[in-house]
């Protein structure tokens, strides 16, 4: 995908920024939402003997980053295959032959 605008490129790069802007959605809602706007409403449950909003602003966020860290490298891999922009060297099954022309 050596030229940014063909149909295929952009097709990709809208996949990616969805996934891009999704993601930091979820980040936004760990870190200012639970930690900080519903802290207070969290704090009604008890989580490990802690209160959920305590926990979560503490503990429970840094697991939530690992796991979006996770997920953003699974599904870009993903996608890289589908597009076959991947960075394996095996992954010549899925390239378009017209490409190298």
């Amino acid at each position: 995908m050596s030229d940014s605008h063909r149909p295929q490129a952009k097709a990709y790069w809208a996949k990616n920024i969805r996934l891009v802007l999704s993601l930091l959605a979820a980040w936004f809602l760990v870190s200012f939402g639970m930690a900080i706007l519903f802290v207070e409403f969290l704090d009604d449950f008890r989580f490990f003997g802690f209160k959920f909003g305590f926990w979560m602003a503490q503990q429970g966020s840094i697991y939530c980053f690992v796991i979006i860290i996770f997920v953003y490298v699974y599904k870009m891999n993903k996608l890289d295959h589908k597009y076959g922009v991947s960075e394996d060297k095996d992954d010549t099954w899925n390239q378009n032959p017209e490409s190298d022309k």
